[in-house]
């Protein structure tokens, strides 16, 4: 067979996210590109790029036309406009959107797109978290958090094959997407569990391979602002402080630490609080440093009350919620115990 063909047979068995991760390589090259180039001369940086924005056209023009029918208000690059469709069209497949209206936020790991909602659900917009391609993500430290963290597929049930335990354990290429896979489907179980128990997260809707459909907080298009760029009226801040603390026992009943909680993973809106960005969670049971995350989530809370007027202590709540949802306290691991402010924990605690 031709090896042009042979490539075209390859590729037809390609999902919509392998065939874009493979044509915005730093190459620039599709795979048929390199075939059929053989030993001319190598093109200059601009043919490459040209080559790179024909390839990309093309892969969004010959998508499902079902999936081509999803709505872009939101003005997107033409590489973005295929990691959305490949994203987030199953939702749109599936009735939960009709349109991206625009961008909300972007992160080091994931951006927030609010999207007009389909006839899946009884309210007009929705927020679609999509997750950055693994190779762009700029996450630090994750491996901390997934100490103690079973391994859970697409659906949200434990991996217990060993080929695919192996494969991420390993790091291949399969491994990373099952990491990337679990990872995401660690935030959207956790949003499940809390918004069940009546805490103030999002609600989920819908997880995708590489995006997460839950209740958009803000008003007239305008999301909300996160509780760090807020000065609470001097009457909020105590009731405010109390529904946190109630949140976070709420986390601690069903065994879960945020993580990286602060006033920057905090939404306000008209007096009400929604706490958001829970991928990194831990176990307070099965993490050897869950008390010192813990801890930490605390302290950064209780700084940004301190500068509302009111007065905290945030090593001594730390130690007395856990203790009071049934965990262990070990000195010898624990150190800020003792005397509040251990040098030899600093470590642990400094900003990411």
């Amino acid at each position: 067979m031709h090896k042009s063909l042979a490539i075209m047979e390859e590729l037809d068995d390609e999902t919509p996210l392998e065939t874009f991760e493979r044509i915005t390589q730093p190459s620039g090259r599709s795979q048929l590109a390199e075939a059929a180039a053989g030993r001319h001369r190598q093109p200059r940086r601009h043919e490459m790029q040209k080559k790179a924005s024909a390839s990309v056209a093309q892969f969004v023009h010959t998508q499902d036309d079902t999936i081509q029918s999803l709505k872009f208000t939101y003005h997107a690059s033409l590489h973005e406009q295929s990691w959305l469709l490949a994203s987030l069209g199953g939702f749109y497949e599936q009735h939960w959107i009709t349109d991206i209206l625009r961008l909300v936020k972007g992160g080091k790991e994931a951006s927030v797109y609010l999207c007009a909602s389909g006839q899946s659900v009884g309210t007009a917009s929705l927020a679609a978290k999509v997750f950055r391609p693994r190779n762009l993500r700029n996450l630090k430290n994750d491996q901390l958090y997934r100490e103690g963290r079973a391994v859970l597929d697409e659906d949200g049930n434990r991996v217990r094959d060993l080929g695919m335990l192996k494969a991420q354990h390993n790091r291949s290429v399969y491994g990373e997407q099952i990491r990337h896979q679990s990872w995401i489907a660690y935030e959207f179980q956790t949003l499940k569990t809390l918004h069940a128990a009546g805490a103030d997260v999002p609600q989920p809707y819908e997880m995708g391979e590489n995006a997460i459909l839950m209740s958009y907080i803000g008003e007239d298009g305008f999301a909300a602002p996160t509780l760090n760029t807020v000065m609470l009226d001097p009457g909020e801040v105590r009731p405010l402080y109390e529904r946190l603390m109630r949140n976070i026992e709420i986390m601690l009943a069903h065994e879960i630490v945020h993580g990286d909680l602060s006033a920057y993973n905090i939404l306000y809106l008209d007096g009400e609080i929604t706490l958001i960005d829970f991928p990194q969670v831990v176990s307070p049971r099965s993490h050897s440093c869950a008390f010192q995350i813990f801890s930490r989530d605390i302290s950064r809370v209780c700084e940004y009350f301190t500068r509302q007027g009111l007065r905290t202590d945030p090593a001594r709540l730390a130690a007395d919620l856990w203790r009071a949802h049934g965990y262990r306290l070990e000195p010898e691991v624990h150190p800020r115990l003792l005397d509040g402010d251990d040098p030899r924990d600093r470590k642990l605690w400094k900003e990411e």
